[in-house]
């Protein structure tokens, strides 16, 4: 299918706060339609989004594919103005029955960062922005299944993570922290289960603020229960931050028959001149 990149500036809150400026027209996507294959047909050769979910050589869920984060959140009567973002990007705790559990100083933080429209945002700022706020980026994302190793790339500035599958430990002493920090996944029967840690001090979690401390570590348990579907299951665990740990679920959709297009936060950017 043919895909249109619409201009980045997302809006932070309903004072229209740019989180991010690429261009102000819509960009044609460069890759022609071209079929997949393997992709899942029902009758009348459209893409099956129900089928079973294809399987590896040694018979677990291949994840691989082209994905976008769910669209749970409505757009306005005159439309989306830009791009179609859902609710845990806002919000990670959206969803959850009383929020998210946060230490009295963090709250305190996110009321801030909140009514600074995002303005100190490392994604304002064209910085990377973690593996939880790359799942409900509203840009696509293609993910590589190889033996020992699942790969994620980003369209957001051309971002990669590794995901390593080989039985290698998490690192004990990081010396380099970093913005994804350092996975390892194993397979529990269908569910991909990732550790993650060595992260940067204060990332943020969603557009609100909420952090992520450098003591915290992330567990995401992958799914593929059918064809068209993903689901990634997110437990966070930073007694700095938060007072608990705490899970959510996001829900990822296939996008058969397209590719990733470059997309650099920094070009053509005329926002950051602002804040």
């Amino acid at each position: 299918m043919m895909r249109t990149r619409m201009s980045a500036s997302i809006l932070a809150t309903a004072a229209v706060v740019a989180l991010l400026s690429v261009t102000s027209a819509p960009v044609a996507a460069q890759w022609a339609p071209r079929p997949a294959a393997g992709v899942a047909k029902k009758p009348g050769n459209l893409p099956d989004a129900q089928a079973s979910a294809p399987k590896t050589a040694d018979g677990k869920p291949d994840l691989s594919g082209v994905w976008e984060a769910e669209k749970n959140r409505p757009c306005p009567p005159e439309g989306c103005t830009d791009l179609h973002t859902g609710e845990q990007f806002f919000d990670i705790g959206w969803g959850l029955k009383g929020g998210l559990p946060y230490q009295p100083w963090a709250a305190e933080l996110v009321k801030t960062r909140t009514a600074q429209n995002g303005t100190e945002d490392p994604g304002t700022h064209c910085l990377p922005t973690g593996i939880v706020r790359s799942h409900t980026f509203p840009l696509l994302k293609k993910i590589v299944q190889l033996p020992g190793l699942v790969i994620i790339l980003s369209e957001r500035n051309t971002a990669f993570r590794q995901i390593f599958t080989d039985g290698r430990p998490l690192p004990v002493d990081v010396d380099l922290p970093s913005f994804n920090g350092f996975s390892s996944g194993k397979w529990q029967g269908d569910t991909l289960v990732v550790e993650t840690t060595g992260f940067n001090d204060d990332l943020w979690l969603d557009q609100h603020g909420s952090p992520l401390t450098s003591e915290g570590k992330i567990t995401e348990r992958f799914r593929r229960p059918s064809y068209g579907q993903l689901e990634i299951e997110i437990t966070v665990d930073d007694k700095k931050a938060y007072t608990a740990p705490w899970t959510v679920k996001l829900n990822q959709h296939i996008v058969p028959d397209t590719e990733l297009l470059d997309y650099v936060c920094l070009e053509n950017e005329k926002d950051l001149k602002n804040f």
